[in-house]
């Protein structure tokens, strides 16, 4: 009996490894496609917040930084470089954006626009390839 106790250990020990690998990449996978789902989402309300906003330069730039508070999220659980890369990218450039008066907002506008559309192309490319 004490021989087939020790035969059993190491292959439940290596059952639950082979099975702990394998989740590790079911894992990685869903933070690619849950990033992929995310990335453009955030991008797309921030569009539709910054054009509603440019009269209130307070509001803009709260929503830019909370944009890219929601981008370091999705880079801090991009399983994909590309992605981590592009969404650290773009937090760091909407958080450099400072909207103090109207003028600014206008100019804050246009430079995310800009920034975004770039953002979704490289995300794009990284989910798809």
């Amino acid at each position: 009996m004490r021989l087939l106790k020790s035969r059993f250990f190491p292959l439940a020990a290596f059952a639950v490894c082979v099975f702990a690998a394998g989740c590790g990449e079911v894992n990685n996978t869903i933070d690619k496609a849950q990033a992929c789902l995310e990335a453009p989402k955030i991008v797309t309300e921030l569009g539709a917040q910054v054009t509603k906003l440019t009269d209130d330069p307070k509001a803009m730039d709260k929503a830019l930084d909370d944009a890219a508070t929601k981008l370091n999220d999705v880079a801090d659980k991009a399983a994909n470089t590309t992605i981590k890369q592009a969404s650290d990218d773009l937090a760091k450039t909407l958080s450099g954006i400072s909207v103090q008066n109207v003028n600014d907002a206008v100019d804050a506008a246009q430079k995310v626009a800009t920034e975004s559309a770039a953002y979704v192309e490289k995300v794009t490319k990284a989910c798809t390839g």
